[in-house]
């Protein structure tokens, strides 16, 4: 293949896939994290940020001219047009430079961490999903916990996304990340050492996994 090979790595918000993708970079392997090119096609004096701003009004920015980002997630999560919206804006921005940091790693294998991977059309871009799945109770409890929000807000960020049927339709392997995490680590490398015959050539395919954590 003309470039490396990429795992799309997905998942329910709060399902641990910041976990995971950590202990993958620990065995060396390059992550591409979405969320983070997210963050930073809105800083300030970024196009993305002043369309948002045009379209939601200024005082979406704090004094700084920062993006108030809690107050735009409550405004878009309450209204399926401003999300639709925002993504249009946003979304775009985020596939392109996806796609530039793909093509310049140096690793065996690259992973590109996409929340919603297959909702946001980006599923083109990686050759294998890996999805780290959770119930919806852990992931309300985890959200809650770690973004400080009530439960009614929670719901509605979990149902912004794609159905975790629909996630795990498109999988080629699951993670199920219930366990300790402790336990990551070793489901990681499970997984790693499979994608790193895969894209040295050493197999030309790899059985779907399904790993309980």
């Amino acid at each position: 293949m003309s470039r490396k090979l990429t795992i799309g790595l997905t998942g329910g918000i709060a399902s641990g896939k910041s976990v995971v993708a950590s202990a993958f970079e620990r065995l060396g392997v390059a992550i591409i994290d979405a969320d983070t090119v997210a963050r930073e096609i809105v800083e300030p004096g970024q196009p993305a940020l002043e369309e948002i701003t045009a379209r939601f009004g200024a005082d979406i920015v704090d004094d700084e001219g920062r993006l108030k980002r809690h107050a735009l997630r409550r405004i878009v999560f309450d209204d399926d047009g401003a999300r639709g919206d925002l993504e249009a804006i946003t979304h775009p921005r985020i596939r392109s430079e996806l796609a530039r940091q793909r093509d310049t790693v140096d690793s065996d294998y690259c992973i590109l961490v996409v929340p919603l991977l297959v909702k946001s059309s980006m599923i083109d871009l990686v050759d294998r999903v890996l999805v780290i799945d959770a119930p919806e109770h852990v992931q309300l409890e985890r959200l809650m916990g770690r973004d400080e929000i009530d439960d009614s807000l929670a719901r509605k960020m979990i149902a912004a996304q794609e159905s975790r049927a629909e996630r795990l339709e498109q999988a080629d392997d699951v993670l199920i990340n219930t366990g300790p995490r402790k336990d990551i680590a070793d489901l990681a490398a499970a997984l790693h050492a499979g994608y790193q015959r895969l894209a040295r050539g050493e197999i030309t395919d790899l059985p779907p996994l399904h790993l309980p954590g």
